[in-house]
């Protein structure tokens, strides 16, 4: 008789694990028409959010030359894809570092921020967003959200205050290196190697100014010495908020399998990237939406679904065949539905995880 409560368990979770493998094998038989409109239900009912693009900088220069692809992100586009709310980040290159190279460099990403801002509040029913409670209720209300982001700690230069400042303009997030290594701490793409062996002593006191003023931690770009450090420090949860997966991938901006499972177990976040050349080697016209879901397949057999997300980096490199701007976001949920996820899944991955994330951080 003891091993009676074991045995109901056991019958139990069979199951549930039956019932849930029947709802992702009828799921896995539907028609496009009605894999669309479940898709197009789930956008509609669930919280969705893109943690990474590179749109302000376009809308604010619109006549700058780039060899990457532009113009991937209109608040049409983004109501046409079923996608509520976005990080938009200010970039900013890596130059030199002494002191006029530092005050140039805040003073730009200054500009950039308060343009993009008044551009944003010309527009009806878009809204820029400061925490979670603004991004539930922008939803409710059919409101576009934007976050605002900076995209390299090079714009800081060596002066913390600079934090608070981009942080009463309206930043929530900053990725905290690009692709060189800067004053805070080392980058995943720097040719010279390790200049900090992760983080500087200054980046150290960058992070724990970040976690007191509530300015989300974003790894993407850095070293695997500097996530670690990072990791080791921080008393909130971090993001990679547009990265790959090293396994599927070998680049050195993708995410090997002990920084995904050392940013979990913090409560972090991966957002899977859609640039080509995070996801295969493949030419460019061959990489699809499901390179994109082989990824996010990856993250979440490894860590779990409350890990995983999306940050396209479009008009940053981003963009795949059946994903090539914002408008296109459904062909995503179409594919993840196609691999048997179900809706509580398609819920967390597309947003709920990142409510909940900003919520562990006060936000």
């Amino acid at each position: 008789m003891k091993y009676f409560p074991l045995l109901k368990y056991m019958v139990a979770l069979l199951v549930i694990v039956g019932a849930t493998c029947n709802a992702r094998s009828q799921t896995g038989q539907k028609s496009l028409k009605e894999l669309q409109e479940i898709a197009q239900r789930i956008h509609s009912e669930y919280f969705t959010i893109d943690t990474h693009n590179d749109t302000a900088l376009y809308i604010n220069n619109p006549n700058e030359s780039s060899r990457i692809t532009k113009g991937q992100v209109t608040f049409p586009m983004m109501k046409q894809g079923g996608l509520d709310a976005a990080l938009f980040a200010i970039y900013i290159g890596q130059k030199g570092r002494d002191r006029e190279s530092l005050d140039s460099a805040t003073l730009y990403v200054r500009d950039n921020l308060d343009r993009f801002k008044v551009y944003v509040e010309n527009f009806k029913d878009v809204s820029i967003a400061y925490n979670s409670d603004d991004l539930v209720r922008n939803k409710e209300n059919g409101v576009t959200s934007v976050m605002l982001a900076i995209e390299n700690g090079y714009a800081i230069g060596d002066d913390l205050s600079n934090l608070e400042m981009f942080r009463d303009m309206g930043v929530r997030a900053i990725t905290i290196c690009h692709n060189g290594n800067n004053n805070i701490c080392d980058a995943s793409m720097d040719k010279s190697g390790p200049e900090h062996n992760g983080l500087s002593d200054f980046g150290r006191d960058v992070i724990r100014e970040m976690n007191r003023l509530g300015i989300v931690i974003d790894l993407s770009h850095a070293s695997t010495e500097t996530v670690f450090d990072v990791l080791e420090i921080s008393e909130y949860p971090v993001m990679a908020s547009h990265s790959g997966v090293y396994a599927i991938k070998n680049h050195n901006r993708n995410l090997k399998d002990n920084e995904i499972k050392a940013i979990a177990a913090k409560g972090g976040l991966i957002q899977v990237a859609t640039g080509r050349f995070f996801l295969s080697e493949l030419p460019k016209d061959s990489v699809t939406v499901a390179h994109i879901a082989n990824h996010i397949d990856y993250v979440r057999n490894l860590v779990g679904i409350e890990h995983v997300g999306l940050g396209t980096d479009f008009d940053g490199g981003g963009g795949v065949v059946g994903m090539e701007n914002a408008s296109k976001m459904m062909n995503l949920t179409i594919e993840l539905l196609r691999r048997g996820y179900t809706e509580e899944e398609l819920a967390k991955f597309w947003g709920g995880n990142f409510i909940r994330f900003l919520k562990h951080q006060n936000l």
